[in-house]
C-alpha cells in the first residue's frame, strides 16, 4: 500500500496547491492542506507542489506465512439441524479447490442436538466435521454463533472458508473475517485457486457490467460467500470416510444479549430457486397485460414465471421473483427466457440451468450467446402459437420438455 503525505510546513501558497489536482482531491479544512478520497495517485501534486510538500510513502505490509493456513472450510447452514442445501454446494467446491492443494476439507457444524447429522456430512466427503453442540447454540444469535466460528478459524487455520450467502450466512462470515481482519469478497459466482493457496474469487461488479477477480493474497484465511444454485453440489458416497471432532468453548464466550422468546415457522412459500421450469419475463413485455400470455405459457409447461429487474421496478412482478444479481440465482431444468436482452446481471442469477431457450426479435442480443436453443422473432408472435399448438395437441407438453432437456 502507499498513501501521499503532506507537509504542511513546506505549503507556500495555499491558493496554488489546491489548484494543483485536476480531481479536486486537494482541500483546505480550516488553514489544514488535506486529500480526500478523489485521489487518483497520479503524483501531480508531488511532481508541481512546493518542494517537499508532498511526498510518496509506501507501506511495508508483513508477509504471512502461508504454510501455517491449511485446508478448506464450510460453514454448515441449518435450521434446527436440517442442513440447507448450499452446503452440499459449497462441499463439492470446496473438494475441487482442495484436489488442486492437497487440503483436507472442513466442515464448522454449530448448533444443538446436531451430532447425528453431523454423520451425513461424512458421506459427501468431508475429511473432518468440528461440531460445537451446546444449548446456547440452540437458535441462531450472532454472539455465541460467532465465539464458536471464531474458536474453529483460530483453532484449525483453515486458508479458506466458504459460506453460503443465506440469511445467516450474510450475517456471520462478515463478522468473522473482521475478527481476523481479512476480507470477504461476497456472492461469488466463480471460485479458482492458485498454486500457493491464493483463492481467485470472480463476481459481477458496477451494477453487474463487469465480472471482478478478487485474490487477497497477504490475508488468511480468506472468505467467500457463495449463493445457492450457483456452485455443483457434491454427490454422497457409498460410505462415510472422515471423522467427527466434537469441540468445546468457555461458556462465558456463548452469552447472548439477545433472548428468543418464541420461534415460528415462517409459511411455506413458491420457491423459485427450487423450480425445474421457468418462464422469465423480460423488458420485451410492452404492458403489464401483456403478462398474461406468459403466465398462459407457465401454467401450460406447469412452470413458475420469473421476471427481470426493469419488470420489477415498474412494480408488475414480485421481488421474489426476479432473477439476478439483485434477484434470485435459479438453476431450472428447462429456462424459458421471453423478450429478455441478457445482461450480465440477469445471466449471472440463471446460466446454470441445464437448459436455456431464448425469445428476443434482436439476432445480436447477449442471451443467445448463453442459450441452449433460441428464436429470433417477435414474442407476440411466438408465444400465442405456441400455446395453440399445445392445446390442440400438436405439442404434448412432456415431450417438449424431454426432447428440449
Amino acid at each position: 500500500m502507499a498513501r501521499i503525505i503532506i507537509n504542511q510546513n513546506k505549503i507556500k501558497n495555499i491558493k496554488e496547491t489546491l489548484e494543483l489536482c485536476p480531481f479536486n482531491a486537494i482541500e483546505n479544512n480550516n488553514g489544514v492542506i488535506e486529500i480526500n478520497a478523489a485521489c487518483k495517485m497520479c503524483k501531480i501534486c508531488i511532481d508541481k507542489g512546493d518542494e517537499g510538500a508532498f511526498q510518496w510513502m509506501e507501506e511495508k505490509t508483513t508477509e504471512i506465512d502461508k504454510k501455517l493456513w491449511r485446508g478448506i472450510a464450510v460453514y454448515v447452514d441449518h435450521l434446527e439441524g436440517e442442513i440447507h442445501p448450499v452446503t452440499m454446494e459449497l462441499i463439492g467446491k470446496a473438494k475441487e479447490l482442495a484436489a488442486k492443494l492437497n487440503n483436507p476439507v472442513y466442515a464448522v457444524f454449530i448448533g444443538h442436538n446436531i451430532y447425528e447429522k453431523a454423520q451425513e456430512l461424512l458421506y459427501y466427503g468431508v475429511d473432518e466435521v468440528f461440531v460445537y453442540d451446546e444449548e446456547p447454540l440452540k437458535h441462531f444469535k450472532i454472539e455465541p454463533y460467532t465465539a464458536a466460528f471464531e474458536d474453529f478459524v483460530y483453532n484449525k487455520k483453515p486458508s479458506i472458508v466458504l459460506v453460503g450467502a443465506t440469511t445467516v450466512g450474510r450475517s456471520l462470515a462478515p463478522r468473522i473475517s473482521a475478527r481476523f481482519k481479512t476480507g470477504l469478497t461476497a456472492d461469488c459466482t466463480i471460485l479458482d485457486v492458485k498454486e500457493n493457496s491464493d483463492l481467485i474469487q470472480i463476481r459481477p461488479a458496477f451494477g453487474g457490467n463487469i465480472m471482478a477477480k478478487i485474490i487477497t493474497p497477504n490475508h488468511r484465511p480468506q472468505f467467500a460467500t457463495v449463493r445457492y444454485k450457483v456452485m455443483t453440489a457434491a454427490e454422497p458416497n457409498q460410505e462415510a470416510l472422515g471423522k467427527i471432532t466434537k469441540c468445546s468453548i468457555a461458556k462465558e464466550k456463548l452469552v447472548s444479549q439477545i433472548k428468543v422468546i418464541d420461534v415460528k415457522p415462517k409459511e411455506q412459500e413458491e420457491d423459485l430457486s427450487e423450480a425445474e421450469t421457468i418462464v422469465v419475463a423480460g423488458r420485451g413485455i410492452k404492458s403489464q397485460k401483456d403478462l398474461d400470455m406468459i403466465y398462459k405459457l407457465a401454467e401450460k409447461l406447469g412452470a413458475q414465471v420469473a421476471s427481470t429487474r426493469p419488470l420489477i421496478e415498474a412494480g408488475w412482478g414480485d421481488a421474489k421473483k426476479q432473477i439476478g444479481l439483485s434477484g434470485r440465482t435459479v438453476r431450472p431444468k428447462l429456462l424459458i427466457t421471453c423478450g429478455v436482452s441478457g445482461s450480465v446481471q440477469f445471466v449471472a442469477g440463471m446460466s446454470n440451468a441445464e437448459c436455456i431457450f431464448a425469445m428476443n426479435q434482436d439476432e445480436n442480443a447477449p442471451i443467445f450467446k448463453v442459450a441452449h436453443y433460441g428464436i429470433v422473432g417477435d414474442i407476440y408472435e411466438i408465444i400465442p402459437k405456441l400455446i395453440e399448438e399445445i392445446d390442440k395437441g400438436s405439442i404434448k407438453i412432456e415431450e417438449l420438455k424431454t426432447k428440449i432437456v
